[in-house]
């Protein structure tokens, strides 16, 4: 699952990555949430669009084509890779509208074992900062959609595709984004051709040394904070500083 992301890295420095024409100004955001614009990366199909990239800000929330009322469809902020050839919200897209998320990291949160302390008390889950160890951005494999309302309004809607974790990621959550290379970002994003069997090659878990895994505060739970010290590293609750030995009166015994 991927539920909470982050954007940090110069606007720069992300368009020298991701490749598209636009030049836009955005600040850093440590704490992105479902419902929220969030830069995605499209590519132009065929024509006398040359495959050229493009930045767009759509609403992180896939909404199919077939959707009368968004009230009454659940949020899809993520998408199973291992369904989105045959279920229908997603195949339509996967054939036709492949996308990138852009971001730096990501937020998970991992449970503890049992979920309760000695006193029966429900333990807090532990959220953990996931970053690339090389310090590229990543490249979330995602779809969009442009959804038409009643009154002819148009909103551009996407979500991630999550695939089973690695052995690293399973310690901590059973699901992450598919985190594509940057020398697969234009096998993702070419959809000229509507055969995504070359896509559906890509939808693996990341290399088990990609990430990097940080615990760090709870404040990242409240979508209401976002600021640096989000990704303050620090030494999980549950994790108790180690005790130095002492005697009977006391003392420390070395």
């Amino acid at each position: 699952m991927c539920g909470r992301y982050a954007l940090t890295l110069p606007p720069e420095a992300v368009r020298a990555f991701f490749q598209y024409e636009e030049r836009p100004n955005f600040p850093p955001r440590h704490n992105i949430a479902p419902t929220q614009p969030v830069p995605v990366v499209l590519r132009e199909r065929g024509g006398d669009g040359g495959g050229r990239r493009h930045f767009l800000l759509a609403k992180w929330g896939f909404l199919p084509g077939f959707v009368k009322n968004p009230k009454d469809f659940p949020l899809v902020v993520n998408a199973r890779a291992e369904t989105l050839a045959d279920k229908p919200s997603f195949r339509n897209a996967f054939r036709r509208r492949r996308c990138l998320f852009v971001a730096d990291a990501f937020y998970e949160w991992r449970r503890p074992p049992g979920g309760k302390g000695k006193g029966k008390e429900t333990l807090p889950a532990q959220p953990f900062l996931m970053r690339r160890r090389d310090g590229a951005p990543l490249a979330l494999a995602g779809l969009w959609e442009i959804w038409t309302g009643p009154n002819g309004e148009e909103v551009d809607t996407a979500c991630v595709v999550t695939i089973s974790a690695n052995g690293a990621m399973a310690a901590i959550h059973d699901r992450m984004p598919v985190i594509l290379e940057r020398v697969d970002l234009e096998a993702w994003l070419d959809c000229d051709n509507e055969n995504p069997s070359r896509a559906g090659a890509l939808m693996r878990p990341a290399a088990e040394d990609t990430l990097e895994f940080t615990p760090i505060g709870t404040a990242v739970n409240s979508v209401a904070n976002d600021f640096p010290e989000l990704q303050t590293p620090i030494i999980p609750a549950e994790i108790p500083a180690e005790k130095p030995a002492v005697d009977l009166f006391g003392q420390p015994t070395g």
